[in-house]
């Protein structure tokens, strides 16, 4: 052996440490199967909660993670909208302006009209803009006084003329108002019907850009002044609807105040009256009177009453508000309503108020028994805590003794006048008027006027003491005049006619029944 060559020892073969490390002691078998676990079973980890409710599949499912997606980009498209919504909202509130008009407001016709009217579309854009896209007419017709064979050539031979007026229908428009500046309107119709008329409330809205809405002002007077033009020369008459006012019919030519001939100086009182108490408006603020004031017209029927009211609105420029007060549905309080909101410029008028305030026991033909104004309803409306003011009232009656004497007290009715029967004064005016042009020398009316001496129809006034005393009215002769035209000599010979007529009931057998010969 070479001494440089190591010796090695052989060592013992130990256990290692986990040689001694005791085993774990076995698990009991199952009581179930009587099964020891295997040893990779009792060695396995603890699953996770995931795994352990299932969700891991859920989540990885491809399905359910395309729902999720699309929900989310759902929930993302919402809130977009939303936010486009509140944006746009947001910008037109910002640069828009909108005016919306009630058909309860007077303008809305105004503005209608005013919208019908033919406008200068010319360029590009106001001709692919402003388009009425829907349209609704009007129609109105008007009788032609014949005037020869122009009339009838321009009429084709008719007395009837119509006229077709366009205006916006329901539904969006553009139209154009200066160059550059352009309205769009909405007219709607709402599905419920209103209250008051029973027709569906309708809305006219106007949008215009917020740096054009000085412009609405010139809208609104173009509108009241085409308005006017077409009632240049005519008297509007108003009627109770329900609780609202409304045009009757068509604007009425103006009657001349001349036309209207009562007994000497009283037309002259009266007019002169209503123009002192239309002067003296801040008088009765200064004195804190109330501003209104109330005239009763008496006397017979067929005396120019009514004819000498719109006679009047016709001279001061007023239109003439009417209610119907034996109007079935006619209440106390509809009546002071619409006391309380007469239109602007206008003159009242209560007709025949005797016959509206009768018995409320008494029952008409039709059933409706009485009427549902009561005496104290129509006072406290002309004068009460309630009543308007800057007010023209006018009250006819053809029987002044019926009326409660409350009703007539100053303060609600400040003037009581009478137009009686016809006056040698009316008649000679009436002759004048009708044929003054081919009676120049007066003859065919003294011929006239002593006719009716004879016949007794100037009553106290005769200057024929052998006849009786009768009466006629003026609206009689003006019936005579008017059936002979140009005929005064036909006139005086029918003057018999203006006697006035009794006619006695007829005696008839009873309904159904037939008389038998004898």
């Amino acid at each position: 052996m070479s001494p440089t060559t190591p010796i090695t020892t052989p060592q013992p073969a130990f256990p290692s440490a986990a040689a001694f490390t005791p085993a774990a002691p076995a698990a009991p078998p199952s009581p179930a199967t009587g099964i020891l676990p295997s040893a990779s079973s009792a060695s396995s980890p603890t699953p996770s909660a995931p795994s352990f409710l299932g969700l891991d599949a859920l989540f990885t499912n491809p399905v359910f993670a395309g729902g999720i997606g699309l929900a989310g980009l759902g929930a993302a498209a919402a809130f977009g909208r939303r936010a486009l919504i509140s944006g746009a909202g947001l910008l037109r509130r910002q640069l828009l302006v909108n005016i919306e008009i009630s058909k309860r407001d007077p303008s809305y016709n105004w503005v209608l009209a005013w919208l019908a009217q033919p406008r200068d579309n010319s360029g590009f854009l106001a001709q692919r803009l402003t388009r009425l896209r829907n349209l609704s007419v009007i129609t109105s017709t008007k009788s032609l006084s014949p005037r020869g064979e122009e009339a009838a050539a321009a009429t084709g031979g008719g007395r009837i003329q119509a006229d077709f007026r366009v205006q916006p229908g329901f539904g969006r428009h553009v139209v154009r108002h200066a160059p550059g500046v352009y309205i769009a309107v909405n007219r709607e119709k709402a599905g419920t019907a209103t209250t008051a008329t029973g027709e569906p409330h309708e809305t006219l809205t106007l949008t215009l850009l917020w740096m054009h809405r000085h412009m609405l002002a010139d809208v609104f007077t173009q509108a009241h002044a085409l308005a006017q033009s077409f009632q240049q020369g005519k008297t509007v008459v108003y009627t109770a609807r329900k609780m609202e006012w409304a045009v009757l019919g068509k604007p009425r030519l103006k009657r001349p105040l001349g036309s209207v001939i009562l007994d000497d100086g009283v037309k002259e009182g009266l007019v002169g009256d209503v123009k002192e108490f239309l002067k003296a408006q801040q008088w009765y603020t200064d004195r804190g009177v109330p501003y209104r004031r109330g005239y009763l017209l008496y006397g017979p029927p067929g005396t120019g009453k009514t004819s000498f009211i719109q006679a009047l609105a016709g001279e001061l420029d007023y239109s003439v508000a009417m209610i119907n007060l034996s109007e079935i549905g006619m209440t106390d309080d509809l009546l002071a309503q619409l006391l309380t909101q007469l239109p602007e410029k206008s003159i009242l008028l209560l007709e025949d108020v005797d016959a509206a305030l009768v018995n409320r026991r008494q029952r008409d033909p039709d059933g409706y028994s009485g009427r549902t104004v009561t005496a104290s309803g129509l006072l406290n409306a002309l004068d009460g805590l309630a009543a308007g003011e800057d007010r023209i009232a006018f009250l006819t009656t053809n029987h002044i003794d019926r009326l409660d004497p409350a009703l007539i007290r100053p303060g609600r009715v400040d003037m009581m006048v009478r137009i009686g029967e016809a006056t040698r004064y009316q008649a000679t005016q009436m002759w004048d008027r009708y044929y003054g042009d081919i009676d120049e020398d007066h003859s065919g009316r003294e011929r006239f006027l002593n006719r009716l001496d004879e016949l007794g129809l100037f009553g106290g006034d005769n200057q024929n003491p052998d006849v009786p005393k009768r009466h006629t009215s003026t609206a009689a002769i003006q019936g005579l005049f008017q059936f002979h035209k140009g005929d005064m000599e036909g006139a005086i010979k029918m003057a018999e006619g203006l006697i006035p007529r009794t006619f006695e009931p007829e005696k008839r057998s009873a309904e159904g029944t037939i008389k038998a010969p004898a």
